[in-house]
Parts: C-alpha cells; sequence; structure tokens
C-alpha cells in the first residue's frame, strides 16, 4: 500500500493555529477572572474553573455536576452559566447565547473590551 506523505504533513499548520487560538482563549478567560477580581491562573485549571465561574455567577456550586456529569442537564447548566456570566458583565441574554456557540469570539469581546463585571 501506498500512503500519502502529504495528506499527514499538511496537520501541522492546523495544530499551531489550534494552540495559538487555544492560548489566546486561556489569556481572555485569564482576563475575565482578573475583572471579576479572582486570580488569573484559576482559569487555567480544568473543572476548577468551571467552579470559580459559577462563583462569579452566583450560580451554586453543585452546577458543577450538571455541566460535566448529566446528560441534557449539562446543555441547560452551560447556557445558564454563559447568560449569568454576560449579564454580570452587562450583557444581554442573547449575548450569553451567542457565547455558548461563539465562544472565540464572545470571551475576548468581554476581556478586552470596555466590559466591567457588575458584582
Amino acid at each position: 500500500m501506498n500512503y500519502d506523505v502529504t495528506s499527514t504533513t499538511s496537520s501541522g499548520p492546523y495544530l499551531i493555529t489550534l494552540l495559538v487560538l487555544m492560548i489566546f482563549y486561556l489569556f481572555c478567560m485569564w482576563k475575565i477572572f482578573t475583572k471579576a477580581g479572582e486570580k488569573g491562573w484559576k482559569a487555567i485549571i480544568p473543572i476548577y474553573n468551571k467552579i470559580i465561574l459559577l462563583k462569579m455567577t452566583d450560580l451554586p456550586t453543585w452546577y458543577i455536576i450538571l455541566i460535566l456529569i448529566v446528560p441534557i442537564a449539562n446543555i441547560y447548566a452551560t447556557f445558564r452559566l454563559y447568560i449569568e456570566l454576560a449579564h454580570k458583565f452587562g450583557k444581554s441574554t442573547g449575548y450569553g447565547v451567542a457565547t455558548v456557540f461563539f465562544p472565540y469570539v464572545c470571551i475576548p469581546i468581554l476581556a478586552l473590551g470596555s466590559a466591567t463585571y457588575n458584582n
């Protein structure tokens, strides 16, 4: 069998782009945490960052179970989390819904824009 080497080497630019996008997203989450008065490093720890987001949005901590474990309920909990986050930054419910579908656009707008966290 002959394998086309070019098809496997073309994934390099894709992986680099993905890595840059992930680093930028983490940077933006760091900024959001900082705006909310939390330490930025908390944004880079998996699961713990969701717990802190729940705290920032005044949602119960047990929502972490819904987000991580319970099927179907995780959809509700994720929407609720991002809608409440949008409200905390003075944005609309529609912005929170958009954040679920387009996080790589909406999160940087919250982080780098003029939106301020309202406790």
